[in-house]
């Protein structure tokens, strides 16, 4: 693990500014169309192979070695839409949103855009109490001041959560898909319509493939392998970049606010592969319209930066980055355990 440490800041105004300035200048924030074409080929090759060799397989067994394969694809094509909400690959706005509505509500049956508002609020305040998403208060509990007052099966599973985490992940896949209905009846996203008829449509054909060519039973072992599998793949590649990092108070500016809540992943191509970039967690966060393929390039001109404006950044291994993750959940539901023992 490499970790810078912080020091009182040494320049005035912005120090976001000035490493923008040199990110621009190395063109590393122009799009890669090329990177791109390639990857949504592949990502959508894994998916038709899937479904093919599923319906080529048939009534069997076998196609539960399908549904993992499939588990691993429907992540990939999630990580795609990641990318597209971003605006990495197209330019402009249209081609995106349509690009990722085929992928996340037509190809893994996700809300496009409930999960962008989503991600964007993440985005914009990681790791706070009040503002990000992705830490507020629900199943896992993320700072010790939200585990007080829970009781019954919720308090359980807060002061056993660290031993939970993985398991719970299993159900990400399904969360995902009650969380898109969920915001489907509030209404507020934009083309409501569309989302619903692009849910409507994956879920009819998702379920009519399952149980048209396979038995009831082969058909439920399908469904709960590949969502489950699904879930502990998407959720293992998010786990690692702000989980047990800081939360800050809000007071930070845009730099400080980005690089100290969030944990790269070392590793070699591989890794970039199977976490579709997202290792670079500190990079995307400062420049999230950056191609993927190019924030392994920036990553030592950001760490250098960090350096020298005295920035905490923090690199770890993908396990350790899992330890103190799951350090933290423990820490978190310690106060709950102590309060069990004395009653």
């Amino acid at each position: 693990m490499t970790t810078t440490t912080e020091r009182p800041r040494s320049t005035a105004g912005s120090d976001f500014a000035e490493l923008n300035r040199r990110v621009t200048r190395s063109g590393l924030l122009e799009r890669k169309p090329a990177y791109y074409a390639v990857r949504l080929s592949l990502v959508s090759l894994m998916l038709a192979g899937g479904w093919a060799a599923f319906f080529l397989i048939g009534s069997s067994w076998w196609t539960l070695a399908v549904a993992v394969f499939l588990a691993v694809a429907f992540t990939q094509v999630a990580l795609v839409a990641h990318d597209l909400a971003h605006r990495q690959v197209f330019r402009t706005k249209r081609p995106g949103e349509i690009s990722g509505r085929i992928a996340g509500n037509l190809g893994v049956g996700m809300s496009y855009g409930w999960w962008m508002d989503k991600h964007t609020r993440h985005h914009n305040n990681p790791n706070h109490d009040d503002l990000d998403p992705d830490v507020a208060p629900e199943v896992l509990i993320w700072a010790t001041k939200s585990a007080w007052g829970r009781r019954g099966l919720k308090g359980f599973v807060t002061r056993h959560q660290a031993g939970l985490f993985f398991p719970l992940l299993t159900l990400l896949g399904i969360d995902l898909k009650l969380s898109s209905v969920k915001a489907l009846i509030r209404g507020d996203m934009k083309r409501r319509n569309l989302e619903a008829a692009l849910l409507i449509i994956h879920a009819v054909c998702y379920l009519g493939a399952l149980f048209l060519v396979l038995s009831p039973l082969q058909a439920i072992a399908f469904f709960l392998v590949h969502q489950a599998l699904f879930g502990v793949y998407l959720g293992m590649t998010f786990a690692p970049n702000h989980k047990g990092m800081p939360h800050p108070d809000g007071t930070e500016d845009y730099l400080r606010k980005q690089v100290l809540t969030s944990r790269n992943v070392n590793g070699g191509w591989l890794t970039d592969a199977a976490l579709g970039g997202l290792n670079y967690q500190i990079e995307h966060h400062l420049f999230p319209a950056m191609p993927t393929p190019n924030l392994r390039k920036v990553q030592p001109i950001v760490e250098a930066y960090c350096a020298e404006v005295g920035v905490a950044y923090e690199s770890t291994s993908l396990l350790e980055s899992y330890r103190q993750a799951l350090r933290h959940l423990h820490e978190v539901g310690a106060p709950l355990r102590e309060a069990a023992k004395t009653k």
